[in-house]
């Protein structure tokens, strides 16, 4: 068994998109794979077929209906804020103390390779004290960090990479998902990134066709897993 925590630099940047791209990809070559997506603000049960959890659930190969969200996902918030914002909105809490007991269960139980995926990025806060950066410190597994291909990404990913080892965790591979939005050389990018990443493998993925999700990058991504 083995677990790995997906988290970002910031929110709508590609973590979902990666960590199904890879579900898929390690499904293909016959490994066991679970995920989870303990934490969603912004989930719209009316649209529920392009929540993130759907997309995991599909990349999965397991049917979307209310019963595999909830346990993929238990905390789900609608409005499109951090956690602490969008749980005060509905009167709820993120239970710090419980999310990490969810999240320890599954990693002990995991048969084959568990992703746990975050919400937004490294330092969102979950509640009144805590942020992803506790909720991932808390746990202690290696992480997959996601960034963006925009300009202004390689300050924010060293940045990111500074405040994670402060706390003594373990990035598996950084994922230089290129962006929308003022994009520069994706290349450029990730050799920049890889320049000052002591050694932690960096991919670059580039923008695919929509509905496409299968590239030689999450291959190279797998490798560093």
């Amino acid at each position: 068994m083995a677990a790995y925590f997906v988290t970002s630099t910031g929110t709508d940047i590609g973590k979902t998109f990666v960590t199904a791209g890879l579900i898929r990809y390690l499904r293909e070559a016959g490994q066991a794979v679970h995920a989870l997506k303990p934490v969603v603000s912004g989930y719209n049960s009316s649209v529920v077929e392009t929540s993130d959890p759907a997309v995991l659930l599909s990349a999965l190969g397991r049917p979307i209906d209310a019963q595999a969200i909830e346990r993929i996902a238990p905390w789900r918030f609608h409005a499109p804020l951090s956690p602490d914002l969008a749980a005060a909105r509905e009167g709820r809490n993120v239970d710090f103390d419980q999310l990490i007991a969810f999240s320890r269960k599954e990693i002990d139980a995991a048969n084959g390779i568990l992703f746990i995926e975050g919400v937004g990025g490294i330092m969102v806060p979950l509640d009144d004290g805590r942020t992803v950066l506790d909720w991932m410190a808390a746990l202690q597994i290696p992480l997959l960090l996601v960034v963006g291909g925009y300009l202004g990404t390689i300050s924010h990913t060293l940045t990111a990479l500074d405040v994670l080892a402060g706390r003594h965790l373990k990035v598996a591979a950084i994922v230089v998902s290129e962006s929308e939005r003022n994009p520069v050389e994706l290349d450029d990018t990730v050799a920049s990134i890889a320049r000052f990443a002591h050694g932690v493998g960096v991919v670059g993925m580039p923008r695919l066709p929509g509905g496409l999700n299968q590239h030689p990058a999450f291959a190279k991504i797998a490798a560093n897993l």
